[in-house]
């Protein structure tokens, strides 16, 4: 492995880092539909780096790749088993696993958005050899993340539909942990000429079934909020014909003939560890603290309304600009709002006066709080009030239709004019190039992935 450049030693890409860390720059680089040389150069540090500790971790793959398809096989009973088992909890009267209220969803929602906004892109560098038969399964993949450019298919624009119906599109506060693995991705999928087995290792990792998939979809259900994302995932990451068969039969046809294949295989078990790093779906779950998310949540609010009230009202003695003047104060604030019963604690929030000020139309304070934040003073507020029938307030896919989506976009008749003019052999590059991470989900992208996919026939 190279050295590594000193931005991307381990004591520098850590949490403490916050919102401004090498690992969040790296991402938003490597999210680019040009990618810069000196982006590059730190994609590969940032990799090696990665690879660095992942040889630190235990490896469950077996030992012989000729084993890797009974053992995904395997696996993917144990998880049916254990998702039949936590039913069979849930029947008998078993609160959620992973969410106790709608709040702690939309934050895992938006706290694993970095990685589900890059679907798929550890495989993208392996486009320009779309000829070769060994890579097919692994381009066939990425295509199906790409919704094979339908854009009610495509994995990125499902997500960023999901976001933006709970008002959960907003990534800036998000810290450096939370980048990490895309970052990943994308470094792979930039660097993937050089890293092959490692793709072939995180693809196979990637693509199991994990129990929390399965758990989370049901939940979601649960809680009124779409989960075909999720959903869409547990049909094509299956065993049988899905994503995680595709992963065992890329890796097998790989494997060297003539080379070293036990240096190869350590190569794909090490590449596949890298899925261990960073936070994971589990860990981000458990993270979540909703009176502290609250308090945070205030804060941010407090640095640019400290001075718009009015001083007409009093709270304790103090106006609301007096309390909103110095940070540390939202505890406070907070709990003075609960003695003068402007908020009611464990009632229905329609009860507390605070909330009707925050929540509707008519509201004085409509359009202060996004809907996530109002969630988060909504279960806050409502603790372990729950209502006689909660709602199923599910929202629908709304993505674009094909044919919307052709219709709108001057780009559709620019990109059949400009393939026209280009020799046939220099046709799939220019494709390849708009159905990059950084643009696979715009118009275009989706144009261009249905005319590269015609290549694959």
């Amino acid at each position: 492995m190279t050295t590594l450049t000193p931005i991307f030693t381990a004591s520098r890409y850590d949490a403490s880092l916050g919102r401004s860390g090498p690992v969040r720059r790296l991402y938003e680089a490597l999210l680019q539909t040009t990618l810069s040389d000196s982006a590059r150069a730190d994609a590969k540090s940032y990799l090696d780096a990665q690879l660095e500790q992942a040889a630190q971790l235990s490896c469950d793959m077996p030992a012989h790749p000729e084993e890797l398809l009974q053992w995904v096989r395997e696996g993917a009973q144990r998880t049916t088993q254990a998702y039949a088992d936590y039913l069979d909890e849930r029947r008998q009267g078993q609160p959620r696993r992973y969410f106790a209220n709608r709040a702690q969803a939309l934050y895992f929602l938006r706290r694993v958005a970095p990685t589900k906004l890059v679907d798929g892109a550890w495989l993208y560098g392996l486009l320009p050899h779309w000829q070769e038969l060994r890579l097919r399964p692994l381009i066939r993949t990425y295509l199906e993340e790409l919704g094979d450019g339908v854009p009610a298919q495509n994995h990125v624009l499902l997500y960023k539909e999901l976001l933006s119906n709970h008002g959960c599109d907003e990534l800036a506060e998000l810290d450096e942990e939370h980048f990490i693995q895309g970052a990943q991705q994308l470094a792979l999928g930039h660097l993937a000429d050089e890293y092959l087995p490692e793709v072939l290792g995180y693809n196979l990792g990637y693509e199991q079934l994990p129990l929390h998939l399965l758990i989370t979809s049901y939940e979601l259900t649960e809680l009124g909020i779409d989960p075909y994302y999720f959903q869409l995932h547990v049909t094509i990451d299956n065993a049988s014909s899905g994503h995680a068969q595709k992963a065992v039969q890329a890796v097998l046809e790989n494997l060297p003939l003539v080379g070293d294949r036990e240096a190869f295989y350590r190569r794909v078990a090490l590449g596949y560890r890298l899925n261990d790093l960073g936070l994971g779906s589990k860990a981000v779950i458990a993270s979540f603290d909703l009176e502290e998310e609250l308090l945070g949540m205030f804060e941010r609010k407090r640095e640019v309304a400290g001075m718009v009230h009015s001083d007409y009202c009093r709270i304790e003695g103090r106006t609301v600009n007096q309390w909103l003047s110095e940070s540390g104060q939202m505890p406070g604030f907070l709990a003075a709002l609960e003695a003068r019963g402007w908020i009611r604690r464990n009632e229905d929030p329609q009860h507390s006066r605070f909330w009707t000020l925050v929540q509707g139309e008519g509201a004085a304070m409509f359009g202060v709080f996004s809907p996530y934040e109002q969630q988060l003073l909504h279960d806050w507020i409502a603790g372990d009030w729950t209502p006689a029938k909660p709602s199923a307030r599910s929202r629908r896919r709304q993505v674009p239709t094909l044919a919307q989506c052709d219709a709108l976009n001057d780009d559709a008749q620019a990109l059949h004019d400009q393939l026209r003019a280009l020799p046939a052999a220099q046709r799939p590059a220019r494709l390849i190039e708009l159905i990059s991470p950084a643009s696979h989900f715009t118009p275009a992208g989706l144009l261009a992935t249905r005319l590269f996919n015609a290549y694959l026939d």
